[in-house]
């Protein structure tokens, strides 16, 4: 079988059944703006069964899947379910799903960061000079309707809009929020001592670096 050798060195990773070669563009993001790290850096990839496996990783945030490199092609990791954690970049991932959360804070309150992009038209001029952007349905609707899940290169017109979504866990219970006010209805019961920490501290909830701050306080009162 194609990749034979490779997907031996993988183990149980399971690769897109059709590769597709990622050309680059210019943007004020980069080559590939559909990436979350301007380029693939060797990861670890840890299994569930405890085995580790190093290839070059980048996550697409459009797809919401973690991509690896052989032989200058591009292949989804396609079976999350039995990946624990995955390093990347100096940062850890773990499978949400489909899909792989960043962990930015882990303790009896774990704080999560979603990355997600939304593909967006470029922009047709509108008047006094302004552009105006949509989302494009039809272009992710024809990715996921192609039977494979590529990386494909984005046309010309085409730029990706960050949508970023914050994730509590707190046992076995989930929260998503983007806003203070979010926050804060998590925790009812400490919402007052938490109002207070974000005061005193200056807390802004659209820093991760004021955010997991917050969360390890939050975490400390568990």
């Amino acid at each position: 079988m194609k990749y034979k050798m490779f997907r031996a060195a993988i183990a149980v990773l399971i690769l897109a059944a059709s590769p597709l070669l990622i050309s680059g563009q210019t943007n004020s993001r980069g080559e590939m703006p559909q990436y979350l790290f301007p380029g693939f850096s060797k990861s670890d990839v840890l299994m569930k069964g405890g085995k580790i496996n190093t290839t070059s990783i980048n996550f697409n945030t459009v797809t919401g899947k973690m991509v690896f490199v052989n032989n200058e092609k591009y292949y989804d990791l396609t079976n999350p379910e039995m990946v624990d954690t995955v390093l990347v970049n100096g940062c850890k991932f773990v499978p949400v799903g489909k899909t792989f959360y960043q962990v930015l804070f882990s303790g009896p309150v774990i704080l999560y960061l979603q990355h997600k992009g939304t593909l967006m038209s470029a922009g047709k001029p509108v008047g006094y000079g302004g552009t105006s952007q949509t989302a494009s349905s039809n272009y992710i609707s024809s990715i996921e309707q192609s039977g494979y899940q590529f990386n494909l290169a984005l046309p010309a017109d085409f730029i990706v809009n960050p949508s970023n979504v914050y994730w509590i866990r707190s046992g076995d219970n989930w929260f998503d929020f983007t806003t203070e006010k979010q926050f804060l209805a998590i925790f009812p019961d400490k919402s007052q001592k938490l109002k207070a920490f974000i005061k005193e501290n200056r807390i802004k909830i659209d820093k991760t670096e004021s955010l997991i701050k917050l969360v390890e306080y939050a975490s400390s009162m568990q």
